[in-house]
């Protein structure tokens, strides 16, 4: 079973690399880089590994994943980000999960098993108040509607709709497999992240919040 792994990157030159390693491991891989006009040798690290590289001169979390999203061809399809805080040796028995459960999308779930080390204080209390509003408006039961890490069928998400341009990505797209098929969150240990963070904690956090509302109205006129 072929599996196509889409990663958005910025300046993610310390890290690609070995993501990039772990992802070859799952065999019948194809690994897409989406760059956004990083200044550094992520590019050149990414396509020396093999992987396909696309460079997307706009920016945006969500713009990113749309341009890699359009080109895989895989049967599995797996998103992480590039700064080596996602496992990538969990993903060979996440596949396992989404086959054996017949479940069409996998959420990886940094809550439960967090450390201070890895996940703030801070982070962990935005995070949660996302989360809430978002079972709130579309009753959902998620511990981590934030999380970048996914594992999923590829028919799913063409099916999906009102996907943001930005960070809420994230959120959108755990809100539309929900009502669209059948999602479970698995737990595992987020890495400490040794890059500079893109997150803007408190401006990301607010204009999630905004488009949680943005998406229940857009969801309610469909």
């Amino acid at each position: 079973m072929k599996i196509s792994a889409v990663i958005p990157t910025i300046n993610e030159e310390k890290t690609i690399g070995s993501v990039i390693d772990g992802l070859n491991q799952l065999g019948n891989v194809e690994v897409i880089i989406v760059d956004t006009n990083s200044t550094d040798r992520t590019r050149e690290i990414a396509a020396s590994k093999g992987a396909r590289v696309i460079e997307e001169p706009r920016r945006g979390y969500g713009v990113a994943y749309k341009a890699g999203l359009k080109e895989i061809t895989g049967e599995i399809v797996v998103c992480l980000d590039g700064d080596g805080t996602y496992p990538t040796d969990i993903i060979r028995p996440l596949i396992d999960v989404l086959l054996m459960d017949g479940v069409d999308f996998i959420s990886c779930d940094r809550i439960t098993l967090r450390t201070e080390k890895s996940y703030t204080t801070l982070h962990y209390v935005g995070n949660g108040v996302l989360t809430k509003t978002i079972g709130l408006l579309f009753k959902t039961s998620l511990k981590d509607s934030q999380s970048g890490m996914w594992i999923f069928r590829p028919y799913l998400y063409r099916k999906m709709k009102n996907l943001s341009d930005g960070m809420s990505f994230s959120q959108d797209i755990k809100i539309e497999a929900m009502r669209l098929g059948t999602l479970i969150e698995v737990p595992i240990r987020y890495g400490v992240r040794i890059t500079k963070p893109k997150l803007k904690t408190w401006r990301d956090g607010f204009s999630n919040l905004f488009y949680v509302f943005i998406k229940r109205v857009s969801s309610s006129s469909d």
